[in-house]
Parts: C-alpha cells; structure tokens; sequence
C-alpha cells in the first residue's frame, strides 16, 4: 500500500511539474492540443494541460542575420563573388505564419538573395559594382520584403559587406592603378623639373646681368681713370701720346705683377718686353686713325650716290617731261 501511494505521488508531482514551462525574452512558443494549434504563449512562466497539451516549437523574435555569399558575372564578363549580409526578424504579431506557413526561412531568403543579385550585377560593369554596392542591396531588400512580409517575416536591412572579384582581375586592377600613379608621379616629376629650369634660366639670365652692369661700371671707371690720368699728365707737360704711352706700360706691369702673384699659375705672356706696350698702343692708334679715314670715305661716296639715284628714279616715274634736246 505504502509503495503505491508514493508512486501516486510521484507521478501527480511529475503532471504538475510539466504542466508549468517559462518562456524567454524576445522568444515565442506554440502551443498545440492534440496536434492542432492552440495559442501562443509570450515570454514568462505559463500553463499547460499535461499529456493534451504540447510544446509545438520556438520561434525567435530576435533580429537575425543571415549572410549569403553569390558567385555572378558582370556586364563586361568578370566573375565576382559577393557576399550579401540580410538582417531580418519575426514580427510578433505574425509568429503564426513564420511557424506554419515556411518551413526553412533561410533556405528562402538565401533563394530570393540570389534571384535578385544575379539579376542586377550583370547589368553593371566592374567598377559600377563597387560604386553602386548600395542599390544593389536596396533592390534585395525591397524585394525580400515583398516576398517574406507574406510569411510573419520583416527584413531590417541587407548590406553587400564584400566584393571578390577573380584573382587576376584583382591583379590587373592594381597594375592599372599603380601605372596610374606613376603617370601622375611623373607629371609631377617633370613639372618639378621644368620648375628648377626656368627658376635656374632666371637666375643665370640676372646674373649675367648684374656681370654685365658690372662690367660696364667697371669700364666706365677705368675710362674716368684714365682720362682723369691724362689730364694729369698734360698739366706736367706731357702730351696725350706720351701719357698714353705711360698708362698702358703701367698696366702691362701692373698685368705681370698680378699673374706672377699666383705661385700656380702656368701662364705665359708674349710679347714680354717693354717695348710690348709701346708697340700695342702705336697699333691701336693706326688702327682708330684708319677706321676714322675709311669711315669719312665711305660717307662721301653715300653722299654722291643718294642724288644720282634720287634723278634716275624721278626719270624712271614720269618719261614724258624729258626735254625736248635730249629726244
């Protein structure tokens, strides 16, 4: 008797344990009786017939993500791999039709990923891939959501998180894009280039330049120099020969005198006598007196020349006024 009752009660302690079950946050059970559906039951603790009611399944309410990877081609034939990443949920109010009506969720929506990517990336060449990643998944997510609102699903989002185009597309790009950049480095090289040039030019052209203003303050000093010298000269009473005379013996001395300053220096000055300077400025001075005689020469002869020719040319335009002794 004592062993019957204490299985009476244990098997009335197990019926009452089983008819009480919680439910999680963010999670929805069914509940059916005899194989039909019953209810469903929210998160908390609930109640239950024993062996007429029944735990049919779970149904998460949590948003999930279900990433889907694609292989496709593009406009221009390169195969691409993308990878499509769709967060979606079941809403609360529809967990009836998520649980009875589809059967595999993600076997669905991995379905309807790829109709529609395969149908939109062949329409675009590589590079409007990667700039339009986000139509592409705008046009799953409007399309998922038509086809799996029917269902107790809502789609929160799709993102295409990676492009993978064939390794040797990937190869060709870098190449391009690497040439790109040394064509840009060499513009910017050569114009860099021109840059130091004509920087360089400039500076040449104003330091010749400023030599030759040098220079020709230099000349004109010496020029005051020595006609100051010469002046100098005649108040002693020497003539402007002599005094010249003097002037260019000085600086044929003074020449020597600062070429053998210079310990290193191979140079060798010919003629080397005295006589040298005196010889040099005889020269110069035939030379200025015959140039001032060719000169004076070649002025006369324009001089005679210019009416000649002005009396040919006036015959020339009017042949009717010739008199009348020459005819």
């Amino acid at each position: 008797m004592d062993v019957f009752l204490i299985g009476f009660l244990v098997v009335g302690l197990f019926i009452l344990f089983s008819s009480f079950f919680t439910v999680k946050q963010q999670t929805a059970i069914i509940v059916e009786r005899f194989g039909k559906f019953l209810s469903i039951r929210q998160s908390g603790l609930q109640l239950k017939i024993p062996l007429i009611d029944r735990i049919a399944g779970r149904v998460n309410l949590k948003i999930q993500q279900l990433d889907v990877i694609i292989e496709t081609k593009t406009k221009d034939n390169v195969f691409v791999k993308l990878k499509v990443s769709v967060q979606f949920m079941v809403v609360k109010e529809t967990v009836y039709d998520a649980f009875y009506k589809l059967e595999y969720p993600h076997d669905q929506i991995t379905s309807y990923v790829f109709d529609v990517v395969r149908a939109e990336v062949p329409k675009l060449i590589l590079d409007d891939v990667f700039e339009r990643k986000d139509d592409i998944a705008i046009a799953v997510k409007r399309e998922l959501n038509e086809a799996m609102t029917t269902y107790g699903y809502t789609i929160i989002n799709t993102l295409v998180t990676d492009i993978d185009p064939d390794i040797q597309v990937k190869n060709a790009m870098n190449r391009i894009n690497a040439a790109d950049r040394e064509k840009t480095v060499a513009e910017f090289e050569a114009e860099a280039s021109r840059i130091r040039i004509v920087a360089k030019a400039k500076a040449e052209a104003e330091s010749k330049r400023l030599q030759g203003q040098g220079i020709a303050d230099q000349r004109r000093e010496i020029a005051k120099g020595l006609v100051e010298s010469v002046d100098v000269l005649n108040k002693v009473g020497i003539n402007s020969q002599e005094a010249s005379a003097l002037i260019v013996v000085t600086q044929h001395y003074d020449t020597l005198q600062a070429i053998g300053a210079d310990a290193n220096s191979n140079l060798i000055l010919l003629p080397n006598s005295p006589q040298a300077g005196s010889d040099m400025l005889n020269n110069m001075v035939a030379s200025f007196t015959a140039s001032n005689l060719v000169g004076e020469s070649m002025r006369k002869g324009v001089k005679k020349v210019k009416p000649k020719a002005n009396e040919i040319h006036a015959k020339e335009n009017n042949p009717e006024e010739t008199p009348e002794e020459e005819v």
